[in-house]
């Protein structure tokens, strides 16, 4: 998937983020960050993300129309060889995608997913689980 985005479109200390990262895992997350744009953009009750920092981490808040919880992206050298994708461990997106994608995607705890560097990411699933984070406040309060 090509990035349509360069570093040098998100806010400079974003950016510096993605730049500290390796090259396996800053091409893994900016393509993560860009299946979370992708999927903003074709849900329009989501409205403009805000890209920001949380916790040192590159965040996307949907700070406008508040309809999800913030998605933050990650590397470690803990756990070099994998990127993650984090969502607030109070809301219950883990457990439902877990039930899902087990097979597909790699979970740990009730917060995070585990990406491996260098390995295509199984983007339908990936782009559900975005959904479901940029949705998750608006599906919730849904009667």
């Amino acid at each position: 998937m090509p990035l349509r985005a360069s570093l040098k479109s998100m806010p400079p200390a974003v950016a510096a983020v993605y730049e500290a990262y390796p090259p396996g895992a800053r091409k893994c997350l900016l393509a993560i960050r860009q299946l979370i744009f992708d999927t903003a953009a074709s849900l329009p009750a989501i409205g403009p993300l805000t890209e920001t920092l949380k916790w040192s981490e590159p965040a996307y808040l949907t700070e406008a129309s508040r309809s999800g919880t913030t998605i933050r992206l990650a590397w470690s050298p803990k756990q070099p060889a994998s990127a993650s994708l984090f969502v607030s461990c109070q809301t219950s997106l883990i457990e439902s995608w877990r039930e899902r994608y087990s097979d597909d995607l790699a979970f740990i705890g009730n917060r995070e997913i585990r990406f491996p560097i260098g390995h295509p990411l199984p983007g339908a699933p990936v782009r559900h689980c975005i959904a479901m984070a940029l949705t998750y406040h608006k599906r919730k309060s849904a009667p």
